[in-house]
């Protein structure tokens, strides 16, 4: 039962909240499971059903400590209450002022405290007037950005003359962190809400323009690569009807039979294998289409089968280097030092050669 003493303080039930903060102005519906807090919603409910709700500071908890609660919280009215048949509680909630814990009072069936009310400061200021017109412009942008706000909340909010409560119904919407929810809740001095609020709506909106930006090209380039493959469809099936494209076999078959003839090794055989089912799901005039192409087309020349026959002089094999080769004296040097060694070795094993050519050197 709600007692008030000599110095204004309200003896309330508490109510520990999980992951939500609850602003004035709020109706939120709630289920609630936790033995000492399902009788702290009877006692309240007994009485003239109001309630303190307060925030946990770590929502894993299961049985919060007095510690464990944020001291600022929301004088709240218990609108309804029903018992589930599970055992646990589904309530509705309205936030109606700002209250701070003084004082738990000892209680081992729920929490109990003596709380004071808390109320806004520096409500008459100047600026205040040109805050909230901001605050619902950017509201406004916010909501036609993000499509999860009912179009109903905006006009409610819109209608919203009081700054305090703007700013808390502004904040009840918001997708933040619950420290920051927290932070909001905790700030009485009205200017300063109001101007962090403007803060944060500028930071989510500059966040929701880039993600529209993003998917809006994301969906562009799908409804190109889409429309590319349509009208190579029609372009085969209007060359087909005029008679200039003759049946011929299925190219991806023929593909992956000179691979499995090829004779290169099994890494290199599967990459060759993945890349052809790349290009399998590519429209056939891309360019990455084009890539996967050239790049089996080029392994597949590769001379996996052949092998030449090892000369045993390497005074021979520099001749012919340089007979054929002009300049190249590093790449020349490297397959002499390669031939050296294998003279060396019983065992020969197949090798290849790469060169590459970077900053005008081989």
């Amino acid at each position: 039962m709600k007692t008030k003493n000599e110095k204004d303080l309200l003896s309330v039930p508490v109510l520990p909240l999980r992951d939500v903060v609850i602003y004035p102005y709020m109706v939120v519906p709630l289920f609630v499971g936790r033995e000492r807090s399902i009788r702290a919603l009877e006692i309240a409910m007994a009485a003239d059903k109001q309630i303190l709700v307060a925030t946990q500071k770590n929502a894993a908890e299961d049985q919060p400590t007095e510690e464990s609660i944020y001291e600022i919280g929301t004088l709240a009215t218990v609108l309804q209450l029903l018992k589930l048949p599970d055992g646990t509680v589904k309530v509705l909630i309205e936030g109606v002022r700002r209250a701070k814990i003084v004082k738990f009072i000892s209680n081992e069936n729920y929490f109990l405290a003596d709380v004071s009310f808390i109320d806004d400061s520096n409500i008459e200021s100047r600026d205040i007037e040109i805050l909230i017109r901001s605050l619902k412009s950017q509201f406004e942008q916010y909501v036609k950005l993000n499509r999860k706000i009912p179009s109903e909340i905006l006009a409610s909010v819109l209608a919203i003359e009081d700054g305090s409560r703007l700013a808390d119904t502004i904040a009840a919407h918001l997708s933040l962190k619950l420290e920051e929810k927290q932070k909001l809740l905790e700030m009485t001095n009205l200017e300063k809400r109001l101007e962090k609020l403007v803060g944060i709506m500028e930071s989510e909106i500059d966040l929701l323009q880039v993600e529209k930006k993003i998917r809006s090209r994301v969906k562009r380039q799908m409804e190109k690569t889409q429309r590319e493959y349509y009208l190579n469809e029609q372009m085969k099936a209007i060359q087909k009807e005029l008679g200039e494209l003759e049946e011929t076999p299925n190219e991806y078959e023929g593909l992956a039979k000179k691979i499995d003839e090829s004779g290169m090794h099994q890494e290199a055989r599967e990459k060759c294998v993945a890349e052809l089912n790349k290009l399998k799901m590519m429209p056939a005039m891309s360019a990455e289409a084009t890539v996967s192409r050239n790049y089996l087309d080029w392994m597949l020349a590769l001379p996996w089968k052949e092998q030449s026959k090892l000369r045993g002089s390497l005074a021979e094999a520099e001749k012919i280097l340089e007979a054929e080769h002009y300049g190249l004296k590093e790449v020349k040097e490297r397959i002499l030092e390669y031939l050296a060694v294998q003279k060396r070795v019983k065992k020969i094993k197949r090798t290849h050669f790469m060169f590459s050519w970077a900053s005008g050197r081989w």
